[in-house]
């Protein structure tokens, strides 16, 4: 791997150029992925917010199990619709899922786009993986909610009791949209879950 890490952000729907920017602004190369066949030539992945149902239609079953490969290799970050897409299993309604974090995730949890709202959470670990609790601004859109953490999920982030960015070996979600706020610590979270391959966060 250079050290400079290539990204790919799934391009299909959602605010995917919003993500890329945030990227290349804190020195990622950012490759917007269009075609399955472009998971080979990245370090990383970005599956951006937007409709999951939709993201599974758009895929295809060939897409879908070439993602599910990917993830299973490689650091993806998932966020609303991606953080879906990353369960181990989705209610309201069920869907299938890629399995990379053992979560069950409810979508639409927070209620419809009029219900959406920008709140303060915290970070609970800082960026080198250290217990250190600071203040975060997040973006929810019609956002879901982590139900149930399996074994193996560390929470990095919550708001009020809801763990709201969680992480399992190289696999990483936000059930909010850190790519519309100011802050872009979430995001190097990810870029350092890349530098640093699949060990783990905690010191």
């Amino acid at each position: 791997m250079s050290t400079t890490p290539k990204i790919g952000v799934l391009a299909l729907q959602g605010d995917f150029d919003a993500h890329r920017r945030r990227l290349e602004e804190l020195g990622a190369q950012v490759v917007l992925v269009k075609k399955p066949e472009q998971l080979d030539e990245i370090d990383g992945l970005v599956i951006p917010g937007g409709e999951s149902g939709t993201f599974l239609k758009l895929l295809g079953p060939a897409g879908f199990e070439k993602l599910k490969q990917f993830v299973r290799l490689k650091p993806t970050f998932g966020t609303c619709a991606g953080a879906i897409l990353l369960a181990s299993e989705v209610e309201n309604p069920p869907q299938a899922g890629l399995g990379a974090l053992n979560i069950r995730v409810r979508r639409n949890a927070y209620g419809r786009q009029i219900d959406s709202s920008i709140r303060e959470g915290k970070l609970v670990r800082d960026l080198d993986g250290r217990l250190n609790v600071s203040p975060l601004e997040m973006v929810f859109i019609r956002a879901p909610k982590i139900s149930h953490l399996g074994e193996e999920v560390e929470v990095l982030a919550t708001e009020g009791n809801d763990p709201v960015v969680v992480r399992q070996g190289s696999a990483l979600a936000a059930t909010f949209h850190p790519e519309l706020s100011d802050d872009p610590r979430i995001h190097q979270l990810f870029l350092n879950l890349i530098q640093n391959g699949k060990k783990q966060v905690r010191p």
